[in-house]
């Protein structure tokens, strides 16, 4: 439990500090935003990959390195499985989470909906650096969705 906490502050510390935009954008300064957040995720995602045990290594097929990710991977990174997987049979997946850890703690209405990519940028980086390693390119996007249930009395 501690140490999904210190990583959702770590987590939100890199988000605060790498998002704000660059005050001055013609003086060449350092790149911001989702770019470098990627690029962590990415490095991160290389090096759990390369942590994986042997035999996972093995995966040939997508769809077994896809549930792989939803099962193992985010397990032992946010204590739960992935919600759902879906495929268009054509080489797009779409792995679901409804409730997303690193979203959980600002879900609660739609005026924070257009601050939710910046959250995702480095989960989705991970996920595409640990599809590398397993030896499959990859683009990985995100998408956040509001949902309304209403239920009878």
């Amino acid at each position: 439990m501690a140490d999904a906490v210190l990583f959702e502050c770590l987590h939100t510390e890199m988000v605060a500090e790498l998002w704000t935009p660059d005050p001055d954008p013609g003086s060449g300064g350092s790149k911001t935003g989702p770019s470098v957040l990627e690029s962590m995720g990415f490095r991160v995602g290389q090096a759990l990959g390369e942590r994986l045990p042997r035999d996972t290594l093995a995966f040939r097929e997508e769809l077994d390195v896809l549930k792989f990710l939803c099962k193992d991977l985010w397990v032992a990174l946010f204590q739960k499985q992935m919600d759902g997987l879906r495929t268009n049979h054509q080489g797009t997946y779409v792995l679901q989470d409804n409730s997303f850890p690193l979203l959980v703690p600002m879900a609660s209405g739609l005026q924070y909906l257009e601050e939710a990519p910046k959250f995702l940028a480095f989960t989705c980086g991970l996920l595409c650096g640990a599809l590398h390693t397993l030896g499959f390119q990859s683009l990985v996007t995100a998408s956040v969705a509001f949902q309304v249930v209403i239920q009878k009395p």
